[in-house]
């Protein structure tokens, strides 16, 4: 009788010891995904890519531009006027229903896009390690 005492006692130690285990993983590994996702936000983006249905329509060097340009892409009826700045792109117009591509403002870092979604047009900033950086998101 005393033998199955220490085995109900040994086994409510090990479960709360396994679950404070996978706790800890999940933290590091957390951590570990956002240290390396933070560590490319510091990059210099020079290059900003307009793709349609994923194809790339344009490609501007960011670095290039003294004060703000404007060029429009017209498809199918569906237009989207867009500005670039010295390193910044935003889409300043555009004739799709909802515009939340237009209230996404500048894209000057970081890894989220503006989208344009009822026009299936995407623009992303690509910095000189952009290879670097698709690997060490995707894994």
């Amino acid at each position: 009788m005393g033998n199955q005492l220490d085995r109900k006692r040994v086994s409510k130690h090990i479960i709360p010891t396994a679950a404070w285990v996978c706790v800890l993983l999940a933290l590091f590994a957390g951590l570990t995904i956002t240290a390396l996702l933070l560590q490319h936000t510091d990059q210099e983006y020079k290059t900003a890519v307009v793709l349609i249905d994923g194809e790339v329509v344009q490609e501007i060097d960011l670095s290039s531009i003294d004060g703000i340009e404007q060029f429009t892409i017209e498809m199918n009826g569906q237009i989207n006027v867009i500005e670039v700045r010295n390193g910044g792109i935003r889409i300043a117009e555009a004739n799709c229903p909802d515009r939340i591509c237009v209230d996404q403002g500048w894209l000057e870092g970081g890894s989220i896009p503006i989208v344009c979604l009822p026009h299936r047009l995407v623009i992303e900033l690509r910095g000189s390690d952009f290879e670097l950086l698709i690997d060490a998101v995707v894994g």
